[in-house]
């Protein structure tokens, strides 16, 4: 048998995948100079070891800076650069940044006692310590006395302190080929006059998060600094620097700070062998998002009836759907989560169309829906569905509402807006899963799971337990994040039915047909074929 388009393509994918995680390897691993005279060696692998001091300094200015244009907030005379060290400073902020302006911080290397604006052993590096952002949103109580502060525009960006940073140097002795020296660690090399290279001076910009970050305004004198210095491995420095570059990539595309804000998180805070389970299983989950997607667009496009579906369930993912994408964009949520969740909610409003059989035709600007005929069969479904849930209202709204009604008493909110549709997603979020529940009453009714998309249902199962691990990855909602478990629960009793219910040539398949419906058709065109 030949292969199919999707699983030459799975294949291809995977071996992406693989290749990729091999040149990560290389990143990590790189090979070290053995060919002598053409080998370039650390500053840092004298003997004895040479001595360094850093200074930290803050500028308004971030080029052809000159030492009065210079504040010391912080300095190291005996630097261990095996050793990481922590300190705090207060820095004074100039009237200039104070009204919007950027300040620049300004980290040089140098041996104990040389000046560093004349030494030939100076690395200096610098980055801003300021950004513009987006101030947060104000909430305040709906019902209370307490009135919205209106003395700044959330829709104008103000400038932002970054209250920690941090400072690395390659502690590796990495001998390396004068004519081969990766791109990646070129750009922060400094030769000596003896001929070896300087440190490596890193300033680590993946470590600048969105919540460390402070409004700077006019009576912000003062701003605290937390100054951390860490050794840092090789391969992690390069594996760093491309990481910079694709996010700046990123951020010329439109994609602001906060965006990117997760995806710092996933690299900064994680070893490398946990970034490779991160990778591998973030090419799986969009491998099972591919395949998935498309065995659900399939099934429903060759569906002609819902014999066995339940109409309520799938309306209800329509809604439940859009109501947690407006959530997100509500909280502002980095695109990493909410494109997936806006693509999920266009797919399950056309699911919609085709569970009701709806069509829309136009008479001038004026849209006219008709719906189409509904077979004994499926209104047997729809019968079950029904009785489910009415079962279901009764503990759903009361629930919903008391929610709701705590909510807005106790909850403060950014707007009466927000305040819907967190009482509309926490719902979804807290009794979304009893939804599920109504398409497990039919299976039972029906004593048949035949009608289900299972293979499209096991793709997304797997995805659904790899959710799970991010989760505790990507920064969101604590309700979504618990409901990512939601799913869990609910697979498993759709397992159990799976079990419960094997299929037999009796039971609807998932076109709506069985061996019972095919039989009569095969009788006659054998009568056919006799006469």
């Amino acid at each position: 048998m030949k292969p199919s388009l999707t699983l030459i393509l799975s294949a291809v994918f995977l071996a992406y995948i693989a290749h990729s995680m091999y040149v990560i390897y290389g990143i990590f691993f790189p090979e070290q100079c053995k060919s002598g005279g053409r080998c370039i060696y650390p500053y840092l692998s004298r003997k004895p070891t040479p001595k360094l001091e850093i200074l930290v300094y803050t500028s308004t200015k971030f080029s052809f800076v000159k030492e009065r244009d210079l504040k010391l907030v912080w300095r190291n005379s005996s630097l261990d650069v095996s050793n990481a060290v922590e300190n705090t400073v207060n820095v004074s902020l100039p009237f200039k940044v104070r009204n919007n302006g950027t300040m620049y911080l300004h980290v040089f290397l140098v041996p104990p006692g040389q000046d560093p604006f004349v030494s030939q052993y100076t690395v200096h590096k610098y980055t801003a310590i300021t950004t513009y952002s987006l101030p947060k949103s104000e909430v305040f109580s709906l019902m209370g006395d307490t009135a919205k502060n209106e003395s700044t525009r959330p829709d104008i960006p103000i400038s932002h302190w970054r209250q920690r940073v941090t400072i690395n140097i390659m502690d590796e002795y990495l001998a390396l080929d004068r004519n081969a020296i990766p791109q990646d660690i070129y750009r922060y090399f400094k030769s000596s006059p003896d001929g070896d290279y300087l440190p490596v001076l890193f300033i680590d910009e993946l470590s600048f998060r969105v919540r460390d970050l402070l409004p700077i305004n006019k009576t912000s004198k003062e701003m605290p600094l937390s100054i951390a210095y860490t050794p840092i491995s090789v391969g992690k420095l390069r594996f760093w620097s491309n990481m910079l570059n694709s996010i700046e990539t990123l951020h010329r595309f439109g994609f602001t700070e906060k965006d990117t804000d997760e995806l710092k998180g996933i690299f900064a805070d994680t070893n490398f062998y946990f970034l490779m389970m991160t990778f591998a299983v973030a090419a799986f989950h969009l491998l099972f998002d591919f395949l998935a997607f498309k065995n659900d667009i399939s099934y429903w496009k060759n569906r002609k009836n819902m014999v066995g579906l339940s109409s309520r369930a799938v309306l209800w993912r329509c809604v439940s759907t859009i109501i947690v994408f407006l959530y997100l964009w509500d909280q502002e949520t980095s695109l990493l989560v909410l494109i997936p969740a806006g693509i999920g909610a266009i797919i399950e409003v056309w699911k919609v169309k085709k569970a009701f059989k709806m069509s829309v035709s136009w008479n001038g600007m004026k849209p006219q829906f008709s719906f189409g005929q509904t077979s004994d069969k499926e209104k047997e479904t729809e019968e079950f569905d029904s009785q489910a849930m009415k079962y279901l209202s009764y503990v759903l709204l009361p629930l919903c509402i008391g929610l709701a009604v705590y909510n807005l008493l106790y909850t403060p909110h950014k707007s009466w807006y927000s305040w819907c549709i967190e009482s509309l997603v926490n719902g979804v979020y807290a009794f979304g899963f009893l939804f599920m529940l109504p398409q497990l009453f039919v299976n039972y009714k029906l004593k048949s799971v035949a009608h289900l998309p299972w293979r499209a249902f096991t793709y997304k199962a797997f995805n659904t337990f790899i959710d799970d691990i991010f989760a505790f990855i990507i920064t969101m909602p604590t309700a979504h994040r618990l409901a990512c478990f939601r799913d869990d629960v609910v697979f498993f009793f759709y397992l159990y039915q799976r079990w419960l219910y094997p299929v037999d040539k009796t039971r609807v398949n998932e076109f709506g047909m069985s061996f019972e419906d095919e039989q009569p058709v095969s009788k006659v065109t054998q009568k056919k074929k006799k006469d």
